[in-house]
């Protein structure tokens, strides 16, 4: 008997030490700070993160080309602005109520396709904020990700897409997500 597991548990599994550690370290910091350390995981905790650096955001040095703007896409900005707390040993999202007011409505996003499985037609996948710079990375913690699992089959792109469907805030995802996408259908 052969047992599979499915490349969006091993990913998810790690999104939160990822995303921890993707994240930048407060400015003055400098490198006596080890990551995981009580005082590292205080000050990380403590001082605010730069805006516009670290996973999730494009960076100015980018050779993918930014998303273009459009009107009838939630934009990231508003994605991305979640908060976490802990609880015991797992990390939880805090929504605001701009991201409440999403939930459970017809949303169109915008994105770059992280195929979960191998083909040229992909039913489920994460829709990401920037695109993947290698196949073993990820481009961002969970808010910079939504989960897609559309009606028809949509043709892998290393451009960006737009789907629409019943988006989903979720408050206490198995895999560590914040948010999803189901009955999606491509946009032009």
């Amino acid at each position: 008997m052969r047992v599979v597991v499915p490349f969006l548990v091993l990913l998810l599994s790690s999104v939160g030490a990822i995303a921890q550690l993707s994240s930048p370290l407060p400015a003055g910091s400098g490198s006596s700070l080890v990551i995981g350390s009580p005082t590292a995981d205080k000050a990380q905790r403590s001082a605010p993160l730069p805006s516009g650096t670290g996973a999730g955001v494009h960076g100015a040095n980018s050779p993918f080309p930014r998303l273009q703007a459009r009107a009838d896409v939630v934009p990231w900005s508003v994605l991305t602005e979640v908060k976490t707390k802990t609880d015991k040993n797992r990390v939880l999202p805090v929504f605001a109520m701009g991201q409440m007011a999403l939930n459970q409505k017809t949303q169109r996003i915008q994105g770059f396709m992280m195929p979960l499985e191998p083909g040229e037609k992909q039913k489920h996948f994460l829709l990401t904020s920037v695109p993947m710079t290698c196949g073993f990375c990820v481009p961002g913690g969970p808010e910079s990700m939504v989960e897609v699992k559309t009606k028809t089959p949509v043709a892998y792109s290393l451009e960006p897409v737009v789907v629409e469907g019943k988006f989903l805030v979720l408050l206490d995802d198995p895999y560590g997500l914040y948010y999803r996408v189901t009955d999606a259908v491509s946009v032009k």
